[in-house]
């Protein structure tokens, strides 16, 4: 099935929803600009209980692991999807981009990703283990990637997700994000 996916406020929108297109997903897309240094660093240090640091390519098993575990709870639209896949994708990440992650004990918990898109720090995914959500650690590994890539001259950054996963969306606003676009997926109509 071919999906068209289309911003919210694009007046395609009224025209496909006329014709019978449906709506199966909404996304949205966030920007923080000039990012609070001091802010962030609290966020940080408010992470208890684990480790938050820059992730060397010897983490990459303890990523691939961390990301097959949380696969099944990645909401899907068809402008959000986030395959795992293999061992070797997850290694490619430290060719194209930064990984930040918290560690309780040996125990990854809780990663992100971030890449330079031209001047602009690009989150990929942002991942926390299950028995480790809503405790501020998804944030605080998030927030150590803006910092690090703000204290190397970086200001502009931006991240986004699934409009159903209202606990990625609280984090980063409460991050300093503002939400500067919203995305419709529309399905065609039934035959």
């Amino acid at each position: 099935m071919t999906f068209e996916v289309v911003r919210a406020d694009d007046p395609r929108c009224a025209v496909l929803e006329a014709a019978g297109y449906t709506v199966v997903g909404e996304s949205w897309g966030a920007r923080l600009h000039d990012p609070d240094p001091v802010k962030l660093e609290q966020v940080v240090r408010r992470a208890t209980g684990v480790v938050v640091h820059e992730l060397g390519p010897s983490y990459a098993e303890a990523l691939h692991a961390l990301e097959q575990a949380n696969e099944a709870d990645y909401p899907y639209t068809p402008a959000t999807q986030r395959t795992v896949g293999s061992l070797e994708t997850i290694r490619e990440l430290w060719t194209t981009g930064r990984v930040f992650g918290a560690l309780d004990g040996d125990r990854l918990v809780a990663a992100t990703t971030i890449s330079l898109i031209g001047t602009r720090g690009e989150t990929g995914f942002t991942s926390v283990l299950a028995g480790y959500r809503r405790r501020g650690i998804g944030q605080a590994v998030k927030a150590l990637s803006i910092l690090t890539l703000y204290a190397e001259g970086v200001r502009l950054f931006g991240t986004g997700g699934a409009a159903l996963n209202d606990a990625s969306l609280g984090a980063n606003l409460a991050l300093g994000y503002v939400v500067e676009e919203r995305w419709r997926s529309y399905a065609p109509p039934a035959d």
